[in-house]
Protein backbone atom coordinates (compact mmCIF):
# COMPACT_ATOMS: atom_id res chain seq x y z
CA UNK A 1 0.00 0.00 0.00
CA UNK A 2 1.42 3.35 -1.08
CA UNK A 3 -0.06 5.96 1.26
CA UNK A 4 1.17 8.85 -0.86
CA UNK A 5 -0.56 7.58 -4.01
CA UNK A 6 -3.81 7.03 -2.12
CA UNK A 7 -3.76 10.44 -0.45
CA UNK A 8 -2.73 12.30 -3.61
CA UNK A 9 -5.57 10.72 -5.57
CA UNK A 10 -8.08 11.57 -2.85
CA UNK A 11 -6.95 15.21 -2.79
CA UNK A 12 -7.18 15.48 -6.58
CA UNK A 13 -10.70 14.04 -6.50
CA UNK A 14 -11.91 16.79 -4.18
CA UNK A 15 -9.76 19.67 -5.47
CA UNK A 16 -11.36 23.12 -5.00
CA UNK A 17 -14.10 23.77 -7.53
CA UNK A 18 -14.10 20.25 -8.95
CA UNK A 19 -16.19 17.16 -8.25
CA UNK A 20 -17.14 13.76 -9.61
CA UNK A 21 -19.44 12.60 -12.38
CA UNK A 22 -21.21 9.37 -11.41
CA UNK A 23 -21.60 7.60 -14.76
CA UNK A 24 -21.67 4.15 -13.20
CA UNK A 25 -25.30 3.23 -13.83
CA UNK A 26 -25.74 -0.51 -14.21
CA UNK A 27 -27.22 -1.86 -17.41
CA UNK A 28 -30.60 -2.10 -15.70
CA UNK A 29 -30.47 1.40 -14.23
CA UNK A 30 -29.45 3.10 -17.46
CA UNK A 31 -32.29 1.26 -19.19
CA UNK A 32 -34.68 3.24 -17.01
CA UNK A 33 -32.93 6.45 -18.06
CA UNK A 34 -33.08 5.48 -21.73
CA UNK A 35 -36.72 4.41 -21.47
CA UNK A 36 -37.58 7.94 -20.33
CA UNK A 37 -36.28 9.30 -23.67
CA UNK A 38 -37.41 6.30 -25.79
CA UNK A 39 -33.88 5.10 -26.59
CA UNK A 40 -33.05 1.40 -26.94
CA UNK A 41 -30.72 0.13 -24.23
CA UNK A 42 -27.93 -1.29 -26.43
CA UNK A 43 -24.21 -1.44 -25.69
CA UNK A 44 -23.51 0.99 -28.55
CA UNK A 45 -26.08 3.51 -27.30
CA UNK A 46 -24.60 3.31 -23.80
CA UNK A 47 -21.12 3.83 -25.24
CA UNK A 48 -22.18 6.73 -27.46
CA UNK A 49 -23.99 8.52 -24.64
CA UNK A 50 -21.06 8.25 -22.24
CA UNK A 51 -18.67 9.23 -25.02
CA UNK A 52 -20.42 12.56 -25.49
CA UNK A 53 -20.17 13.25 -21.76
CA UNK A 54 -16.47 12.36 -21.57
CA UNK A 55 -15.55 14.47 -24.63
CA UNK A 56 -17.35 17.63 -23.51
CA UNK A 57 -14.90 20.50 -23.96
CA UNK A 58 -14.16 22.37 -20.74
CA UNK A 59 -15.83 19.88 -18.39
CA UNK A 60 -12.41 19.02 -16.96
CA UNK A 61 -12.35 22.46 -15.32
CA UNK A 62 -15.13 21.31 -13.00
CA UNK A 63 -15.00 17.49 -13.09
CA UNK A 64 -12.03 15.84 -11.38
CA UNK A 65 -13.04 12.22 -11.90
CA UNK A 66 -15.64 9.90 -13.39
CA UNK A 67 -17.07 6.79 -11.78
CA UNK A 68 -17.44 4.16 -14.52
CA UNK A 69 -19.49 0.99 -14.78
CA UNK A 70 -17.36 -2.09 -15.51
CA UNK A 71 -18.59 -2.27 -19.11
CA UNK A 72 -17.60 1.37 -19.68
CA UNK A 73 -14.10 0.91 -18.23
CA UNK A 74 -13.28 -1.40 -21.14
CA UNK A 75 -15.01 0.63 -23.88
CA UNK A 76 -13.48 3.26 -26.16
CA UNK A 77 -14.33 6.65 -27.61
CA UNK A 78 -15.45 7.00 -31.23
CA UNK A 79 -11.82 7.54 -32.29
CA UNK A 80 -10.75 4.28 -30.65
CA UNK A 81 -9.17 5.77 -27.51
CA UNK A 82 -9.99 3.67 -24.41
CA UNK A 83 -12.18 5.70 -22.07
CA UNK A 84 -9.71 5.56 -19.12
CA UNK A 85 -6.92 6.88 -21.34
CA UNK A 86 -9.19 9.58 -22.78
CA UNK A 87 -10.20 10.78 -19.32
CA UNK A 88 -6.68 10.70 -17.93
CA UNK A 89 -5.40 12.75 -20.88
CA UNK A 90 -7.81 15.51 -19.82
CA UNK A 91 -6.75 15.42 -16.15
CA UNK A 92 -9.94 13.54 -15.20
CA UNK A 93 -9.31 10.53 -12.97
CA UNK A 94 -10.98 7.27 -14.08
CA UNK A 95 -12.80 5.36 -11.34
CA UNK A 96 -14.87 2.20 -11.14
CA UNK A 97 -17.97 0.98 -9.31
CA UNK A 98 -17.04 -2.37 -7.76
CA UNK A 99 -20.04 -3.48 -5.69
CA UNK A 100 -22.58 -5.99 -7.00
CA UNK A 101 -25.65 -4.20 -5.68
CA UNK A 102 -27.89 -4.32 -2.64
CA UNK A 103 -29.48 -7.68 -1.83
CA UNK A 104 -32.13 -8.61 0.80
CA UNK A 105 -30.66 -8.90 4.28
CA UNK A 106 -31.54 -12.19 5.99
CA UNK A 107 -33.88 -11.80 8.98
CA UNK A 108 -34.25 -8.04 8.38
CA UNK A 109 -37.39 -7.55 6.24
CA UNK A 110 -37.19 -4.51 3.97
CA UNK A 111 -33.45 -4.01 4.51
CA UNK A 112 -30.47 -4.82 2.33
CA UNK A 113 -26.75 -5.53 2.39
CA UNK A 114 -24.44 -4.70 -0.50
CA UNK A 115 -22.60 -7.68 -1.96
CA UNK A 116 -19.46 -8.01 -4.04
CA UNK A 117 -16.57 -8.75 -1.68
CA UNK A 118 -15.97 -12.23 -3.09
CA UNK A 119 -13.20 -12.02 -5.69
CA UNK A 120 -12.80 -8.26 -5.19
CA UNK A 121 -9.03 -8.42 -4.63
CA UNK A 122 -8.55 -10.04 -8.05
CA UNK A 123 -11.00 -7.68 -9.77
CA UNK A 124 -9.22 -4.65 -8.36
CA UNK A 125 -5.96 -5.80 -9.94
CA UNK A 126 -7.72 -6.00 -13.30
CA UNK A 127 -9.37 -2.59 -12.86
CA UNK A 128 -6.10 -0.88 -11.93
CA UNK A 129 -4.39 -2.41 -14.96
CA UNK A 130 -7.21 -0.98 -17.11
CA UNK A 131 -6.61 2.51 -15.70
CA UNK A 132 -8.95 2.89 -12.70
CA UNK A 133 -7.40 4.91 -9.87
CA UNK A 134 -10.34 5.05 -7.48
CA UNK A 135 -13.38 2.91 -6.73
CA UNK A 136 -16.87 3.18 -5.28
CA UNK A 137 -19.05 0.96 -3.09
CA UNK A 138 -22.60 1.96 -2.14
CA UNK A 139 -24.44 0.82 0.96
CA UNK A 140 -28.18 1.50 1.13
CA UNK A 141 -29.94 2.33 4.40
CA UNK A 142 -33.74 2.60 4.52
CA UNK A 143 -35.75 4.63 7.04
CA UNK A 144 -39.08 3.09 7.97
CA UNK A 145 -40.98 1.37 10.75
CA UNK A 146 -38.32 -0.23 13.00
CA UNK A 147 -35.72 0.62 10.36
CA UNK A 148 -32.84 0.89 10.09
CA UNK A 149 -31.94 -1.94 12.40
CA UNK A 150 -28.57 -2.11 14.13
CA UNK A 151 -27.94 -5.25 12.10
CA UNK A 152 -28.39 -3.47 8.75
CA UNK A 153 -26.17 -0.59 9.80
CA UNK A 154 -23.42 -2.83 11.17
CA UNK A 155 -23.21 -5.32 8.30
CA UNK A 156 -23.13 -2.53 5.72
CA UNK A 157 -20.49 -0.62 7.67
CA UNK A 158 -18.37 -3.78 7.85
CA UNK A 159 -18.69 -4.37 4.09
CA UNK A 160 -17.78 -0.74 3.32
CA UNK A 161 -14.67 -0.98 5.50
CA UNK A 162 -13.60 -4.35 4.09
CA UNK A 163 -13.99 -2.99 0.54
CA UNK A 164 -12.03 0.16 1.43
CA UNK A 165 -9.17 -1.86 2.91
CA UNK A 166 -8.94 -4.06 -0.19
CA UNK A 167 -8.91 -0.98 -2.43
CA UNK A 168 -6.07 0.60 -0.51
CA UNK A 169 -4.10 -2.64 -0.68
CA UNK A 170 -4.36 -2.30 -4.48
CA UNK A 171 -3.42 1.42 -4.40
CA UNK A 172 -6.93 2.34 -5.49
CA UNK A 173 -8.51 5.18 -3.51
CA UNK A 174 -11.93 4.14 -2.15
CA UNK A 175 -15.08 6.21 -2.18
CA UNK A 176 -17.08 5.10 0.87
CA UNK A 177 -20.79 5.63 0.19
CA UNK A 178 -23.24 4.97 3.04
CA UNK A 179 -26.53 6.30 1.61
CA UNK A 180 -29.54 6.94 3.82
CA UNK A 181 -32.41 6.98 1.33
CA UNK A 182 -34.84 9.91 1.09
CA UNK A 183 -37.75 7.77 -0.13
CA UNK A 184 -39.91 7.76 3.02
CA UNK A 185 -42.11 10.17 4.93
CA UNK A 186 -39.65 10.81 7.77
CA UNK A 187 -38.77 14.27 9.06
CA UNK A 188 -35.47 16.06 8.66
CA UNK A 189 -34.73 15.37 12.34
CA UNK A 190 -35.14 11.63 11.84
CA UNK A 191 -32.82 11.69 8.82
CA UNK A 192 -30.21 13.52 10.89
CA UNK A 193 -30.42 10.97 13.71
CA UNK A 194 -30.17 8.00 11.32
CA UNK A 195 -27.34 9.57 9.32
CA UNK A 196 -25.45 10.09 12.57
CA UNK A 197 -25.84 6.42 13.52
CA UNK A 198 -24.71 5.30 10.07
CA UNK A 199 -21.64 7.55 9.93
CA UNK A 200 -20.55 6.63 13.45
CA UNK A 201 -20.77 2.91 12.62
CA UNK A 202 -19.00 3.39 9.31
CA UNK A 203 -16.01 5.20 10.77
CA UNK A 204 -15.78 2.73 13.66
CA UNK A 205 -15.54 -0.07 11.09
CA UNK A 206 -13.00 1.86 9.00
CA UNK A 207 -10.78 2.35 12.05
CA UNK A 208 -11.10 -1.31 13.04
CA UNK A 209 -9.96 -2.42 9.60
CA UNK A 210 -7.09 0.10 9.54
CA UNK A 211 -8.29 2.09 6.55
CA UNK A 212 -6.13 5.14 5.85
CA UNK A 213 -8.55 8.04 6.31
CA UNK A 214 -6.29 10.42 4.38
CA UNK A 215 -6.56 8.07 1.40
CA UNK A 216 -10.35 7.89 1.00
CA UNK A 217 -13.32 10.07 0.04
CA UNK A 218 -16.69 9.96 1.79
CA UNK A 219 -19.85 10.03 -0.35
CA UNK A 220 -22.80 10.53 2.02
CA UNK A 221 -26.37 11.66 1.64
CA UNK A 222 -27.36 15.17 2.65
CA UNK A 223 -29.66 15.46 5.66
CA UNK A 224 -33.08 15.74 4.00
CA UNK A 225 -36.66 14.97 4.95
CA UNK A 226 -38.20 12.01 3.14
CA UNK A 227 -39.71 13.02 -0.17
CA UNK A 228 -43.17 12.07 1.14
CA UNK A 229 -42.80 14.08 4.33
CA UNK A 230 -45.46 16.83 4.54
CA UNK A 231 -42.96 19.14 6.22
CA UNK A 232 -40.24 19.94 3.72
CA UNK A 233 -37.48 22.36 4.77
CA UNK A 234 -35.57 25.20 3.16
CA UNK A 235 -32.06 25.10 1.70
CA UNK A 236 -30.39 26.68 4.73
CA UNK A 237 -31.94 24.13 7.10
CA UNK A 238 -30.64 21.24 5.00
CA UNK A 239 -27.17 22.79 4.78
CA UNK A 240 -26.95 23.47 8.52
CA UNK A 241 -28.18 19.99 9.52
CA UNK A 242 -25.84 18.27 7.07
CA UNK A 243 -22.71 20.17 8.12
CA UNK A 244 -23.60 19.76 11.82
CA UNK A 245 -23.91 16.00 11.38
CA UNK A 246 -20.66 15.72 9.46
CA UNK A 247 -18.76 17.77 12.05
CA UNK A 248 -19.93 15.38 14.74
CA UNK A 249 -19.09 12.20 12.87
CA UNK A 250 -16.39 12.63 10.21
CA UNK A 251 -12.71 12.92 11.23
CA UNK A 252 -10.82 15.92 9.89
CA UNK A 253 -8.25 13.50 8.43
CA UNK A 254 -10.69 12.69 5.60
CA UNK A 255 -9.67 15.04 2.76
CA UNK A 256 -13.08 15.49 1.21
CA UNK A 257 -16.78 14.77 1.12
CA UNK A 258 -18.44 14.31 -2.27
CA UNK A 259 -22.20 14.28 -1.80
CA UNK A 260 -24.62 12.08 -3.69
CA UNK A 261 -27.72 13.83 -5.00
CA UNK A 262 -30.08 11.07 -3.91
CA UNK A 263 -33.04 11.96 -6.10
CA UNK A 264 -32.93 15.73 -5.60
CA UNK A 265 -33.66 17.96 -8.58
CA UNK A 266 -30.69 19.31 -10.51
CA UNK A 267 -30.99 22.84 -9.18
CA UNK A 268 -31.78 21.89 -5.58
CA UNK A 269 -28.73 19.64 -5.32
CA UNK A 270 -26.60 22.57 -6.51
CA UNK A 271 -28.26 25.01 -4.09
CA UNK A 272 -27.68 22.73 -1.10
CA UNK A 273 -24.01 22.24 -1.98
CA UNK A 274 -23.50 25.98 -2.42
CA UNK A 275 -25.17 26.79 0.92
CA UNK A 276 -22.86 24.38 2.73
CA UNK A 277 -19.79 25.93 1.13
CA UNK A 278 -20.94 29.41 2.13
CA UNK A 279 -20.71 28.28 5.76
CA UNK A 280 -17.40 28.56 7.58
CA UNK A 281 -15.27 26.10 9.48
CA UNK A 282 -15.59 22.81 7.59
CA UNK A 283 -12.27 20.90 7.85
CA UNK A 284 -12.83 18.99 4.60
CA UNK A 285 -13.52 19.91 0.99
CA UNK A 286 -17.28 19.71 0.27
CA UNK A 287 -18.06 18.83 -3.33
CA UNK A 288 -20.32 16.71 -5.53
CA UNK A 289 -20.51 13.18 -6.88
CA UNK A 290 -23.72 13.46 -8.85
CA UNK A 291 -25.35 11.17 -11.39
CA UNK A 292 -28.83 12.32 -12.37
CA UNK A 293 -28.25 15.82 -11.02
CA UNK A 294 -25.45 16.27 -13.58
CA UNK A 295 -26.79 14.16 -16.42
CA UNK A 296 -30.56 14.70 -16.56
CA UNK A 297 -30.54 17.81 -18.80
CA UNK A 298 -27.92 16.28 -21.11
CA UNK A 299 -29.84 13.02 -21.41
CA UNK A 300 -33.01 14.87 -22.34
CA UNK A 301 -31.21 17.06 -24.89
CA UNK A 302 -29.47 14.06 -26.50
CA UNK A 303 -32.57 11.85 -26.89
CA UNK A 304 -30.50 9.20 -28.65
CA UNK A 305 -29.79 11.38 -31.70
CA UNK A 306 -26.19 11.95 -32.77
CA UNK A 307 -27.17 15.34 -34.15
CA UNK A 308 -28.09 16.43 -30.64
CA UNK A 309 -24.65 15.68 -29.15
CA UNK A 310 -23.53 19.31 -29.08
CA UNK A 311 -26.71 20.44 -27.31
CA UNK A 312 -26.32 17.61 -24.80
CA UNK A 313 -22.72 18.58 -24.12
CA UNK A 314 -23.72 22.19 -23.53
CA UNK A 315 -26.37 21.05 -21.02
CA UNK A 316 -23.85 18.83 -19.22
CA UNK A 317 -21.18 21.53 -19.18
CA UNK A 318 -23.65 24.03 -17.71
CA UNK A 319 -24.53 21.76 -14.80
CA UNK A 320 -20.89 20.79 -14.21
CA UNK A 321 -19.87 24.45 -14.14
CA UNK A 322 -22.62 25.45 -11.72
CA UNK A 323 -21.78 22.60 -9.37
CA UNK A 324 -18.10 23.49 -9.58
CA UNK A 325 -19.01 27.03 -8.52
CA UNK A 326 -21.23 25.66 -5.74
CA UNK A 327 -18.28 23.62 -4.48
CA UNK A 328 -16.56 26.91 -3.66
CA UNK A 329 -19.68 28.82 -2.54
CA UNK A 330 -19.81 31.01 -5.67
CA UNK A 331 -23.12 29.85 -7.17
CA UNK A 332 -26.27 31.92 -7.50
CA UNK A 333 -29.72 30.96 -8.76
CA UNK A 334 -29.48 33.68 -11.40
CA UNK A 335 -26.83 31.57 -13.15
CA UNK A 336 -29.47 28.99 -14.06
CA UNK A 337 -30.91 31.37 -16.64
CA UNK A 338 -27.65 31.34 -18.59
CA UNK A 339 -28.20 27.76 -19.84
Amino acid sequence: MDEKILADTARRMVAPGRGLLAADESTGTIKKRFDSISVENTEENRRAYRDLLFTTVGAEDYVSGVILFEETLFQSSADGTPFPKLLASRDIIPGIKVDKGAKPLVACPGETVTEGLDGLRERLEKYREAGARFAKWRAVITIGENMPSDCAIDVNAHALARYAALCQEANITPIVEPEVLMDGDNSNEVCEAVTTRVLEATFAALRLQRVLLEGMVLKPNMVLPGKNCPQQVDVQTVAAATVRTLRRCVPAAVPGIAFLSGGQSDELATQHLDAMNKMEGAPWSLTFSYGRALQAPALKAWAGQSGNAEAAQKAYFHRAKLNGLAATGRYSEAMEEAA
